[in-house]
């Protein structure tokens, strides 16, 4: 046609059109060792998930009796499409390994080079070998403290405190009977009879649940805390009004002497604070409770230590609670909190190229990765222990 073109007759003929395919992830394998810790009896998965997730095509390799301490019997487990191996070695040789409690030594030494671990990190409890193991092997390790929702929300940790919040004031309801050595009192009273009054230290989640269910059942609450917009944020929180102060140490006594109920739940960066000294608990009333939350934290009783038998005892006449695991006692609504939270997301797992593409794609868990293929990537991890840190996301493009 005597029309210039730099393009042959070829190159002109328009060719299908070529999109992204995104790369499936293969097929995942997922091992859940037997909680062997005293008082641990959750489970990262409920049978009810590992239905959900075998029929998606992923493998549940589980430990003979893992899920016994929810009352799971393995019957369930297997119906639901998982195997049961009686052979701890087997469940921790799987690619992924989903436990609550942290891994000991012995079981780290087990695991398979660059393999994925996802459990509680308990920062306080650990020590610098645990995380060089961790590091020998090449794993790349997610905390559950650590993880948040796209809300930027610590999810695990708020589900936790939500479930310990609650327990501590069905455990005091219970330590006030007369059965236990307490004053005899219902918490919440009755017509003609005043209700129980609860001190709360700490107006974080889990003081804000723990004050939700015991003004449910009708106790009085009074609320401290050392920051004004955690004490605005709860009353908000809770739509009502309610007796609210600052830590002052006047204010602060006079309402523990008088009440029935005390409940620690504040925490400090390294270690919780002790806001309550001895001679307060010495001038609180006899048969009164103590239940110390933040016991796993150091405490903030000055009369708190944990009890070897993981029971309430009595100090100066007060009744103490001062359990670890406070959240482990009612196992079964713990682990069916912690599978709802996994099941999302390892139903993706798949779909999305495996856990470096999902690492790539949710910041949220991204964040909770504090070690990288044998690099730490946690700055307090690090400081703790004197451990080289490095950037997460200059490690995943």
């Amino acid at each position: 046609m005597g029309i210039y073109t730099p393009f042959s007759e070829e190159e002109l003929i328009p060719l299908e059109e070529r999109i992204e395919v995104i790369k499936k992830g293969g097929k995942s394998s997922i091992g859940i060792p037997k909680e062997d810790h005293l008082i641990e009896s959750r489970i990262p998965l409920t049978p009810d998930a590992v239905s959900v997730l075998t029929s998606n095509g992923i493998e549940i390799i589980m430990e003979s009796g893992a899920g016994l301490g929810a009352h799971y019997p393995d019957t369930l487990y297997s119906e639901a499409g998982a195997k049961i191996s009686y052979d701890p070695k087997e469940v921790l040789s799987q690619p992924i390994i989903l436990k609550v409690e942290p891994l000991h030594l012995n079981q780290i030494k087990q695991l398979l080079p660059y393999s994925y671990v996802i459990s509680a990190i308990q920062i306080k409890t650990q020590c610098k070998e645990y995380f060089e193991e961790l590091s020998k092997k090449k794993i790349t390790a997610l905390g559950f403290e650590y993880i948040r929702d796209s809300h930027n929300e610590l999810s695990i940790v708020r589900l936790i405190g939500e479930i310990a919040g609650v327990s501590s004031i069905l455990i005091a309801a219970d330590l006030l009977s007369s059965s236990h050595g307490g004053n005899g009192l219902l918490l919440g009273g009755v017509t003609g009879v005043r209700p129980s009054n609860v001190v709360i230290i700490g107006a974080g989640n889990v003081g804000e649940s723990a004050a939700r269910s015991a003004l449910g059942l009708g106790a009085t609450v009074k609320v401290f805390d050392n920051s004004l917009t955690r004490l605005r944020r709860f009353q908000e929180l809770l739509g009502r009004r309610l007796y609210t102060s600052t830590i002052d140490p006047k204010e602060l006594s006079k309402a523990l002497i008088r009440c029935d109920v005390a409940i620690g739940c504040l925490k400090g960066e390294l270690r919780a604070p002790i806001i309550v000294p001895e001679n307060i608990v010495k001038r609180m009333k006899p048969g009164s409770v103590i239940i110390d939350i933040s016991i796993d934290n150091g405490g903030v009783f000055e009369t708190s230590e944990i009890n070897a038998k993981n029971e309430a005892f009595i100090k100066h006449e007060v009744l103490h609670y001062c359990v670890t695991n406070i959240t482990s006692k009612f196992a079964r609504t713990a682990s069916k909190a912690l599978s709802n939270f996994f099941l999302s997301y390892f139903l993706n797992l798949n779909n999305q190229g495996g856990f470096e593409a999902m690492f790539r794609k949710n910041r949220g868990i991204c964040q909770g990765i504090y070690m990288y293929k044998g690099r730490i990537t946690n700055r307090q991890i690090a400081s703790w222990y004197n451990l080289t840190y490095q950037d997460i996301h200059l490690l995943i493009i």
